[in-house]
C-alpha cells in the first residue's frame, strides 16, 4: 500500500504548544534526548537568523496504528488528546521545547560530556552587533542565573532577577514566546530613570524587532504522515531518517507496539523475568529479546501457513525476519511465548548432551533461534532416540557447514518448514542436503571465531573424550569444576623451539579439550615428556598405567605411538584424517576429500577469506515458498 503523505509547515510557537500540550509526543520507541549545550546554542542561533533547520516528520495518530507514547523530555503532563507522533525531529523540538518554553533549566551536558542544568540568554548587544557570530551572542548561564568566575569566589553576571536581566541587557530565551510581557516589564523598569535607561530600551526594542520576532514568525516544514501508514511503514521511515544514532532493534519497536494496545501489554517486563529462568543455564546467557521473537514468528507463521495450506488457500511464508516481527500480533505472542519459553530450556538440555556448556562454546547463536522452534513444536517427543538422533545430525551439519553466520533468517525458515516433515519420511531438510565439510578446512580451524572449531571439541567431549591427568569424561560438573578448555596437544612453547609456524601448531588439528590442571601439568615439553609425567605421577596425581593412559589418548583420536614418539608432522596428518572421520560421522555424510597437495602454510586459507566466501554463499540463497 502506498504510504499517503503530505507537507506543511507550521509555526515554531504552535509546535512549542502542541509539544506542552500533549498534542504531539514521542514514540516510546525514541530514544532520550542527548544534545549538548553547543548544539542547542547552534539551532537557537539559527532560529534567530531565520536559517532552516530541517523538517519534521509526524505520524497521524487517529489511524489504527498504536504506539505506548511520552510527552518531549520537560513538557507537563499531557492536557489535550493526542494528535499526532513525533517520529523524526525529537532532538530539536526538545531543544527548543526546554531552552524556549520551559521555566525549568535545560538539562544537558557541557561539550566535555558532563550534566549541566543551564538557562540560555541572548546578550542584546552583542545580538545587534553585526560584527559579532549570533551564536557568540548567546550564553550558558546556571541553574541560579549566576555566571561565576575564579573558581566561584566571584560573581561575574547576576541574572537571577527580572530587573538584572534588564539591567544587564540579557534577554531569557525561555520568555522568547511571551516576550512581550519581558519587554513591557522593562518598559516599566526604563521609565523608573528614563534619562539613564533610554539606551536599554531602545536596544530592547531592536532586539524585540529583529531577533523575537524572527522566532514568532519562524515556521518548520512537517511531514505528515498519514493515519493509514502501516506499523512496518512507520519503522522503516523512522529507521530511515535517524540513520544518525544507534538503530533501533524489532524488540524495541514491538515493545512500543504492544503498549498502545487496549491491554498495555508490557513486553520488556514479560522478557525480563523469561531471560532471569532462561539465564540460569550458562549456554542460554547470551539469548536476546529480539532472536525469542524470532522463534515466535517462526512458529506463528508456520501456524498460519499450516492452516493456509488445510483449507486449500494460498499458503503464506514462514518468516522471522524484521518485517515479520513488525506484524506480530500480541495475540500470537500470548500463544507461543511459553512454548518456546520451553524450547530454549529444552534446547540448553540437548545442548549438554552435545556437550556444549557455556554461551561462549556454542559454535553458532543464531542456531538457537530454529533449534528452540523445532523443539517447542516437538515438546517431549524430542527424547525420542530416532528424533534426537535426527536433531543431532541437523545440528552438526549447521555446525560443520557453517550456514549461520550470515543470511540466516532464510535459514531458520526452512529449518522450521523441513524438519518436521523430515521426521514424517519427507525429504532432507536443506540444512542437512547443503551442507559441506572440506578436509582442507581443518587447516585453517584456529580460534574461537570460527563455528567448526567450537564444533570439533564438542564433539570430541560428546563422542568420549576423557581428560589425560584424570581419566574423567567431560560431563557438566567436570566441565566447570575443571574449568575444561581447548588446549593444545603438542605445547605450543615445543612447536616454536621446533620451528613449526603458529598457522599449523594452532589448528584444531593439535588442540583438544583438557581441565586447566592437566594442561598446567602437560606446561611446554615434548609429548614424550609430559606422557611420562602423567603416566609416573606425583604428589597431587596418582600415577596412570600405560593401557589406561593409552585408553584416554585414544577417546580424543590421538594415536599414541606418534604422540609419544614427539612427530608432530605424522601426528598431525593422522589426526587430521581421524578428526574429519569423526566430523562426518556426526554430520552423516562424507566429507569433500583433499585431491590435491596440501596448501603452503605460508600462502595458508585464513578464518577471514573463508567467512567471507560463507557470506557470499549465504546471501545468494534463494528460500522456496
Amino acid at each position: 500500500m502506498t504510504t499517503s503523505f503530505k507537507t506543511h509547515p507550521v509555526s515554531l510557537k504552535d509546535l512549542m504548544r502542541d509539544c506542552h500540550e500533549g498534542k504531539l509526543q514521542l514514540p516510546d520507541f525514541q530514544r532520550g534526548w542527548v544534545w549538548d549545550q553547543d548544539r542547542i546554542i547552534d539551532l537557537l542561533a539559527s532560529i534567530s537568523e531565520g536559517f532552516p533547520v530541517g523538517a519534521l516528520m509526524t505520524l497521524d495518530a487517529s489511524g489504527e496504528v498504536a504506539f505506548a507514547v511520552r510527552p518531549v523530555e520537560g513538557a507537563p503532563a499531557p492536557q489535550k488528546k493526542l494528535e499526532a507522533y513525533l517520529l523524526d525531529g525529537q532532538q530539536r523540538m526538545t531543544s527548543l521545547y526546554q531552552s524556549t518554553s520551559s521555566r525549568s533549566p535545560v538539562l544537558t551536558q557541557t561539550a566535555k560530556n558532563r550534566p549541566a542544568k543551564l538557562h540560555f540568554y541572548f546578550s542584546i548587544r552583542d545580538a545587534l552587533n553585526p560584527n559579532i557570530a549570533r551564536r557568540d551572542a548567546i550564553l550558558p548561564v546556571p541553574e541560579d542565573r549566576v555566571v561565576r568566575e575564579n573558581f566561584g569566589r566571584d560573581i561575574a553576571l547576576d541574572l537571577s532577577s527580572e530587573d538584572k536581566e534588564f539591567a544587564a541587557l540579557h534577554f531569557p530565551i525561555d520568555r522568547m514566546f511571551d516576550a512581550h510581557i519581558w519587554t513591557q516589564k522593562a518598559l516599566t523598569w526604563a521609565f523608573q530613570d528614563m534619562e539613564a535607561r533610554q539606551e536599554h530600551m531602545n536596544l530592547i526594542n531592536e532586539f524585540s524587532k529583529q531577533i523575537v520576532n524572527n522566532f514568532a514568525e519562524y515556521h518548520l516544514p512537517v511531514i505528515t504522515l498519514g493515519k493509514e501508514t502501516s506499523r512496518a511503514a512507520v519503522c522503516l521511515v523512522f529507521e530511515k531518517v535517524n540513520t544518525g544514532g544507534k538503530a533501533l532493534d524489532a524488540f524495541e519497536l514491538v515493545t512500543a507496539m504492544y503498549a498502545g494496545e487496549k491491554e498495555e501489554f508490557r513486553l520488556r517486563d514479560d522478557w525480563r523475568a523469561r531471560r532471569d529462568r532462561l539465564v540460569k543455564h550458562s549456554v542460554l546467557s547470551n539469548v536476546e529479546p529480539v532472536e525469542f521473537l524470532q522463534a515466535i514468528s517462526l512458529l506463528h507463521t508456520k501456524g498460519l501457513r499450516d492452516t493456509a495450506e488445510g483449507a486449500g488457500k494460498e499458503p503464506p511464508a514462514i518468516s522471522a525476519n524484521r518485517n515479520s516481527l513488525l506484524q506480530l500480533p500480541l495475540s500470537a505472542y500470548r500463544q507461543y511465548a511459553d512454548q518456546v519459553e520451553r524450547g530454549y530450556l529444552t534446547a540448553a538440555k540437548f545442548l549438554h548432551w552435545l556437550k556444549i556448556f557455556r554461551a561462549r562454546d556454542l559454535p553458532y547463536q543464531t542456531q538457537l533461534v530454529p533449534l528452540a522452534a523445532i523443539l517447542a513444536q516437538l515438546g517431549d517427543n524430542w527424547e525420542n532416540d530416532v528424533t534426537r538422533k535426527s536433531l543431532s545430525q541437523w545440528y552438526w551439519c549447521g555446525v560443520f557447514g557453517e550456514l549461520y553466520g550470515s543470511a540466516v533468517e532464510s535459514r531458520f525458515a526452512l529449518d522450521i518448514r523441513d524438519f518436521g516433515r523430515w521426521l514424517t519420511g519427507g525429504p532432507l531438510p536443506q540444512t542437512i542436503e547443503r551442507a559441506d565439510f572440506r578436509e582442507e578446512r581443518l587447516r585453517t580451524l584456529r580460534t574461537r571465531l570460527s563455528a567448526a572449531y567450537k564444533g570439533v571439541h564438542a564433539l570430541l567431549m560428546q563422542t568420549g573424550a576423557e581428560d589425560f591427568r584424570s581419566g574423567q569424561p567431560f560431563d557438566q560438573m567436570v566441565f566447570f569444576d575443571e574449568s575444561v578448555d581447548i588446549h593444545h596437544i603438542f605445547p605450543e612453547a615445543w612447536c616454536k623451539v621446533q620451528k613449526i609456524k603458529p598457522e599449523v601448531y594452532n589448528s584444531a588439528v593439535n588442540k583438544t579439550p583438557l581441565s586447566a590442571r592437566t594442561n598446567r601439568m602437560i606446561g611446554g615439553v615434548a609429548p614424550a615428556a609430559y606422557l611420562a609425567r602423567i603416566e609416573k605421577g606425583n604428589d597431587q596425581n596418582p600415577p596412570i598405567p600405560a593401557d589406561r593412559l593409552r585408553s584416554i589418548l585414544k577417546s580424543h583420536e590421538i594415536d599414541v605411538s606418534l604422540l609419544a614418539a614427539d612427530s608432530f608432522q605424522a601426528f598431525f596428518d593422522d589426526r587430521r584424517a581421524r578428526l574429519l572421520a569423526l566430523i562426518e560421522t556426526a554430520m552423516g555424510k562424507p566429507a569433500v576429500r583433499e585431491d590435491v597437495a596440501p596448501p603452503d602454510p605460508d600462502d595458508s586459507y585464513g578464518e577471514e577469506e573463508h567467512e567471507a566466501e560463507l557470506m557470499e554463499a549465504a546471501e545468494s540463497e534463494e528460500v522456496p515458498a
